[in-house]
């Protein structure tokens, strides 16, 4: 492949950004991903880790199961902004997991 061709669409990473992380000490998928933003756009890795793990195997010497999978993170639940401002009449804090998006939306819906 030409070292221009895209291997993350969702960050626009080619194969030379991965291969110049690579020599500069990367040695697994997080490491691209610290290096490049390699896998952290919308799809969240799931078109590019393969190509990727396959370019570190072939640069590194290292078979697919040392390489490993990269580190993957709980999802986030959205909080309402009315939740976040809201005051106690007692003046302690309130909590930001009281009321949630879909919280809010089967209250109101």
């Amino acid at each position: 492949m030409d070292k221009s061709t895209i291997v993350c669409r969702c960050e626009e990473i080619n194969i030379d950004e991965i291969e110049t992380a690579i020599k500069n000490g990367a040695e697994s998928f997080d490491d691209i991903k610290r290096l490049t933003r390699c896998g952290m756009g919308p799809c969240q890795s799931k078109v590019c880790f393969n190509p990727v793990s396959e370019i570190i195997a072939d640069c590194t010497g290292k078979t697919l199961n040392e390489i490993g999978l990269p580190r993957f993170r709980m999802p986030l639940k959205m909080v309402r902004m009315s939740a976040l401002a809201q005051e106690s009449e007692d003046g302690s804090v309130v909590s930001v997991f009281g009321e949630s998006v879909e919280d809010g939306e089967s209250k109101n819906g």
